[in-house]
């Protein structure tokens, strides 16, 4: 392709929204690149594990785990600080901190803003989108079990038959400038992640969860391939939809791993939306392969681009 044709392809490419944490969060991103034109990512901060909540706990910031390896998933630079936000110390006082946490901590703390830290973050390691957090600040998940009321991510993730997740405290506000990108998104990624402890803790938001029902792009929620969390074992794909639908989240489309199961259905779908399989597992079945996801991801868009 040269260098012009190269161009006006890129010009023609879906400004993406990608929505989560975690993982699966960091896949989207990385799948995104292959087709869109400009990338963003929305992160839930509400981790309070490892050393995420060392951090959150000792200096009262956001949890940075996440935002750290969505920075890394968006990294084009080969310098030694991009090969390096990933590097976790082994021992002494530091031991189980990521680089990456500590060099957003650090930067949050000296120049006074978390969004200035990410920024300079993503501009160190040549980031090719923008990534913000869900929150303005620190928030933790709050839930009800038949037991009674659970806190804390760690905590919501290892137990079973939630119900009404929501935050302390209980109306956190979005940044100005992710509830902008979801509206102005010509596809909005949701998912693939741990459904209550990184989809809903990005996606209910007040702020987040009015944009998306506002949103006039592609809504689509990704389905994990593998589901070994204790908050949603035993949680089909119905399931899954069917509590994405329970909390008002908005998905036009529901893309899961695998090969149709009715290949004469002009369309299918499930939980009133439209689904559709294609192949997208990792080779170790554990996740999305971001080639796979992308290639699936832009034909979608390509769908409905076409129709226009």
């Amino acid at each position: 392709m040269t260098t012009e044709r190269s161009k006006r392809f890129r010009a023609l490419a879906p400004r993406v929204v990608a929505l989560g944490g975690g993982h699966g969060l960091a896949a989207s991103l990385q799948a995104a690149q292959t087709f869109a034109s400009n990338i963003v990512g929305v992160v839930s901060v509400a981790d309070d594990g490892g050393s995420s909540g060392r951090i959150r706990r000792e200096l009262g910031l956001p949890a940075p785990g996440d935002l750290r390896r969505c920075l890394s998933a968006l990294a084009s630079d080969d310098s030694l600080i991009a090969r390096s936000l990933e590097h976790r110390f082994e021992s002494g006082s530091l031991e189980g901190h990521p680089l990456g946490n500590l060099l957003l901590a650090g930067l949050a703390e000296a120049g006074g803003d978390f969004q200035q830290a990410i920024s300079e973050v993503a501009r160190l390691v040549g980031a090719v989108g923008t990534i913000y957090p869900a929150t303005n600040g620190p928030v933790t998940l709050v839930a009800t079990t038949p037991d009674g009321s659970i806190r804390g991510q760690v905590t919501i993730e290892e137990s079973s038959d939630i119900s009404n997740l929501r935050f302390d405290p209980p109306e956190p506000s979005a940044p100005a400038a992710a509830v902008d990108a979801i509206l102005g998104a010509d596809q909005i990624i949701i998912g693939p992640g741990s459904l209550f402890t990184s989809v809903l803790a990005c996606a209910l938001v007040p702020d987040i969860l009015a944009a998306l029902q506002a949103a006039s792009g592609q809504r689509v929620f990704v389905a994990n391939v593998a589901n070994d969390r204790a908050e949603a074992r035993g949680f089909d794909l119905e399931a899954h939809v069917d509590t994405l639908n329970s909390y008002g989240i908005p998905i036009d489309v529901v893309l899961a791993d695998g090969l149709a199961t009715d290949p004469d259905a002009a369309v299918q779908r499930i939980g009133g939306r439209q689904l559709v399989h294609t192949p997208m597992a990792a080779d170790d079945g554990w996740g999305h392969r971001p080639d796979r996801l992308g290639r699936s991801l832009g034909s979608l868009y390509s769908q409905i681009d076409s129709e226009r």
